[in-house]
């Protein structure tokens, strides 16, 4: 089988989520925070950085350790976490990395020569009197810093406004010389928090965090979290730091307000918090966002969508997929990890989450793996309980008469195979007890065409998938 573009688009072991994805130099790079398989809290490892050649989306590679936790002044015993960074150009063509540690409010930036080389600590955003941005009276907060030069400014967007914070008023926007640190253009609130955004349009999807910009032609596209966490809306305007109008959401991790396959309402996905952005990668514009794995809020993974741009330049919201980066379905044939699920839910009505990652309880099925962090293995779904359900899509289906599955666990029942979440199972797949993982198959005729495939198992006990196979 050739290799093919999948979400997540990195190995299973690697949790990068946060991503502001640029293409340098034929190359498309993910910036990111890094989280820990297992970890207690967010962002707990330094900064990696991984890139792929633009016209192959399924060829990512490791590019190192680019920043450490401890680089930072601030930071030398390395308690602080590495918030969610983003990169740009300056105007001396070197790359300059923009981040927040967990415990204090300013900006720091590092620099490199290379996109995804050694980057080293530069210095914190100030005002021209050399007061950071964030300690002056007054000054809000900075948060997940985003950033676009344009000639020799460069625009910063920070912010973090939780629901019902009067103390937050929203997104800020400001204006950075050349030396890519002093202040020449104070903040100024480019959108609304919820306490401020009565008659503002952004009402029921007013910022919460995760400032992201991109200019496509002539228009600015800010990127945003709202306050229901898992969706990424988006606001436009003709000018960088004034006149955003919000516009819609362009993905959620648990594919609410998705009606095409299913009840708008219906989470299809564990949602929690989502952070993202936008790029054109050889004349396709993507979505870059991350889901949630491992039963908490804390092991986020990478995944790609490609969007459309409407004529009046608005952005569709796009569904949830296993096949996001490929530019269309994968093959219909041959076994595919269970890790790549893009559905994962159960009897339960409700699987929208919070950010306490106390929300699973071993209760519900989850993405995980066997070792620790780090450990280069391929991931599975656990905890597969009665009607739990697991979805990928698509695949291009042709002359497909049986279906295998790889599965262990205290378990008796049987997988049945569907086309949709909720259709007629095209057959059945039995399960017994196993400690280790074991191979079921069955006869089963897919039809020709792409398809949606959904396992759901029926049964008693607690099962696990690694993996299914198309013959």
């Amino acid at each position: 089988m050739k290799k093919q573009g999948l979400n997540p688009y990195l190995p299973s072991w690697e949790y990068i989520p946060d991503a502001e994805p640029y293409v340098f130099n034929g190359r498309v790079y993910a910036y990111g925070s890094h989280d820990r398989f297992n970890g207690h809290v967010y962002c707990l490892n330094d900064y990696v950085c991984w890139s792929a050649p633009v016209e192959d989306l399924s060829d990512w590679r490791y590019e190192g350790v680019i920043y450490k936790k401890t680089d930072d002044p601030l930071n030398p015993d390395g308690s602080m976490c590495l918030y969610a960074p983003d990169v740009t150009v300056g105007p001396d063509g070197r790359y300059y990395l923009y981040y927040v540690l967990d415990h204090v409010c300013v900006v720091s930036v590092a620099v490199c020569d290379t996109p995804a080389g050694k980057y080293e600590f530069y210095g914190y955003v100030h005002y021209a009197d050399g007061t950071r941005l964030g300690e002056r009276e007054g000054d809000q907060p900075q948060f997940d810093p985003g950033v676009l030069t344009e000639g020799d400014r460069t625009y910063l967007y920070t912010g973090f406004c939780p629901k019902g914070d009067k103390s937050r008023k929203g997104p800020m926007a400001t204006v950075l010389g050349p030396d890519m640190l002093t202040i020449v253009e104070e903040p100024v609130f480019i959108a609304p928090s919820e306490p401020y955004s009565e008659g503002s349009g952004y009402e029921g999807h007013e910022f919460f965090e995760a400032p992201s910009i991109r200019k496509k032609g002539d228009t600015y596209y800010f990127i945003y979290s709202s306050i229901v966490f898992h969706e990424l809306c988006y606001a436009t305007s003709k000018y960088p730091t004034k006149g955003f109008v919000y516009r819609g959401v362009i993905v959620s991790n648990s594919d609410l307000n998705i009606d095409t396959y299913k009840p708008a309402e219906k989470p299809m996905f564990y949602g929690a918090n989502n952070h993202g952005s936008i790029v054109e990668i050889n004349d396709k514009w993507y979505i870059f966002y991350h889901r949630h794995t491992n039963g908490t809020n804390y092991s986020r993974q990478g995944c790609i969508e490609q969007i459309t741009f409407r004529e009046d330049g608005s952005i569709p919201q796009v569904e949830m997929t296993s096949c996001g980066p490929n530019g269309g379905p994968l093959i219909g044939r041959g076994e595919y990890p269970a890790y790549l699920a893009c559905n994962l839910f159960c009897k339960e009505e409700s699987i929208y989450t919070d950010w306490t990652g106390a929300w699973m309880d071993h209760q519900f099925p989850k993405i995980t793996q066997d070792g620790r962090d780090g450990d280069e293995e391929v991931g599975y779904i656990a905890n597969m309980k009665d009607s739990a359900t697991a979805g990928f899509k698509y695949f291009q289906c042709e002359g497909i008469k049986r279906v295998k599955i790889k599965v262990r666990g205290y378990c008796k029942g049987e997988f049945l195979l569907k086309t949709s979440w909720n259709g007629t199972p095209l057959g059945k797949i039995p399960v017994d007890f196993s400690n280790i993982w074991k191979e079921y198959s069955a006869d089963i005729t897919i039809p020709d065409g792409v398809h949606a495939l959904y396992f759901t198992y029926t049964g008693t006990g607690s099962s696990s998938l690694a993996s299914f196979t198309l013959e």
